[in-house]
């Protein structure tokens, strides 16, 4: 079992920067592939990022490639998302998932999430 809480939501102006972070508890010695999705209003749950909980190997999705970047700090068990250059369509709740399985946590299908964390970009 693992537990995720997401933090570092919140409101900024389009341009600025956020990161957020999701903390892992639980039986957190396995290897797990870590992942950000976005839930954008009126829109499909998008991923966006993964990485290794050892921080070995990570991916980003196209389209946010160069502005968000995905990291983990593996004493903390964390996985971190740094956003910068933010736009008004970055708008929705963000959310860490887990699970031992690359294809599945990609897809969406990882056992493991968080509850989410807001994020508000305004224009």
């Amino acid at each position: 079992q693992l537990q995720l809480v997401e933090s570092g939501g919140g409101s900024v102006q389009a341009g600025g920067s956020l990161r957020l972070s999701c903390v892992a508890s639980g039986d957190v010695r396995r290897h797990y592939f870590m992942a950000w999705f976005r839930q954008s209003p009126g829109k499909e749950r998008q991923w966006l990022a993964v990485i290794t909980n050892s921080a070995t190997a990570s991916d980003v999705w196209d389209s946010v490639r160069g502005r968000f970047t995905i990291s983990a700090d593996t004493a903390k068990n964390e996985v971190n998302l740094q956003m910068n250059n933010l736009e008004s369509e970055d708008t929705g709740i963000y959310f860490c998932a887990a699970d031992t399985d690359r294809s599945a946590v990609i897809m969406g299908r990882g056992r493991y999430w968080g509850q989410g964390t807001q994020v508000t970009v305004s224009s």
